[in-house]
């Protein structure tokens, strides 16, 4: 069994090699070859990637990314978007406090420096929205940088190379200082984007494919024969269940009774269908006098911290109603179901062949 402790520059140097090889193919990634002739990173689409990327697969950003830089290809496009279109094209999503700060950090970086990021990660933590984890990942992919990227695949692996049993999230630090010890100071960025592509195609959740991993001989707990139980967790809290309503109401002609969320808060800046408070007892209020229906099934969905279950009612909007403050009726061709929130969207969907 190699050792750890002597050997970091091999193990670096694998690892490279095996991502010159198997590197993922992505819509914001310059791949070794590219980099290799010369080409760079733009750190506009490593931010954005790395914003979405946080709570989520790149399976489910891929076609946002796209989207995103499409209609918005640099970060001053961005920066001159209204705040409801960027918010209507990261529906679903989810986490929607990342797309307001996404929109703060590419006004600072438009209007205050120019149109550039900073290239370091003192400069990038100042930015709205951008954490360690983030500016450590967008100034060593995007600046090579010799920063320690750790993101949950890099913690599992460095986990099972080192055998460690201590459970997540107490252990992260020492993780860290295991990734540090094998960070280069040459081609940090790709160093940083091969861990996380083993973690993702070869050193998996379960069933890792330890006999094809370039890291198999010296990695301590396929010696041992622990990698499929690592990392440990702390268990979590069982997630408390909240309860609300939600109203649907439509016009005759197909105009719909919307709302803004408030900034802060869950949904914040989002657009939904108006609604009580979620909590154990919510108040059955709606906005307004109607004989309002009640279908028999009901809203459930899942967020980071509580189960919440909506029941639905639906309504024709009077051709006379006058919205509330922070409310509004959209007109049906400015209706977009994809707009909305995953929880509204599966509001909409319940009772869309009722009332479209």
């Amino acid at each position: 069994m190699r050792d750890l402790a002597a050997s970091p520059e091999m193990l670096s140097r694998e690892i490279l090699d095996w991502y010159d090889h198997n590197a993922r193919t992505m819509p914001w990634r310059i791949g070794p070859a590219a980099r290799a002739a010369g080409q760079r990173p733009d750190p506009y689409r490593i931010w954005l990637s790395e914003v979405m990327l946080q709570q989520t697969t790149v399976a489910a950003v891929r076609e946002y990314f796209e989207r995103f830089t499409r209609r918005w290809p640099a970060v001053t496009d961005l920066a001159e978007a209204a705040d409801a279109d960027v918010m209507g094209e990261w529906a679903g999503l989810g986490y929607y406090a990342r797309a307001r700060n996404l929109l703060k950090c590419a006004r600072v970086v438009a209007h205050d420096l120019g149109g550039v990021f900073p290239d370091t990660y003192d400069g990038l933590i100042a930015l709205p929205g951008i954490g360690p984890y983030t500016a450590a990942a967008i100034s060593a992919i995007a600046f090579d940088r010799p920063e320690t990227v750790l993101d949950g695949n890099v913690e599992r692996v460095m986990a099972r190379l080192h055998n460690e049993h201590d459970p997540l999230p107490a252990v992260k630090p020492v993780l860290k200082d295991h990734a540090a010890a094998l960070t280069p100071p040459s081609r940090p960025g790709d160093y940083a984007q091969a861990v996380m592509d083993l973690g993702a195609t070869i050193c998996t959740p379960k069933s890792p494919a330890c006999g094809i991993c370039p890291w198999r001989p010296p990695c301590r707990a396929r010696a041992e024969g622990t990698a499929a139980v690592l990392p440990r967790k702390t268990p979590k809290k069982a997630k408390p269940t909240r309860y609300g309503f939600v109203y649907l109401a439509r016009s005759a002609s197909g105009d719909w009774l919307l709302e803004r969320r408030p900034d802060k808060g869950l949904l914040g800046g989002m657009l939904c269908w108006p609604g009580s408070e979620w909590e154990d007892s919510p108040k059955d209020t709606p906005p307004f006098a109607a004989e309002w229906q009640k279908p028999t099934a009901e809203v459930r969905h899942t967020f980071t911290h509580f189960h919440l279950i909506l029941q639905v009612r639906t309504a024709e909007l009077p051709p006379d109603h006058l919205p509330a403050p922070g409310q509004e009726i959209l007109h049906r061709h400015r209706f977009r179901p994809s707009d909305l929130p995953t929880v509204m969207r599966k509001a909409y969907d319940l009772i869309r062949d009722d009332m479209c």
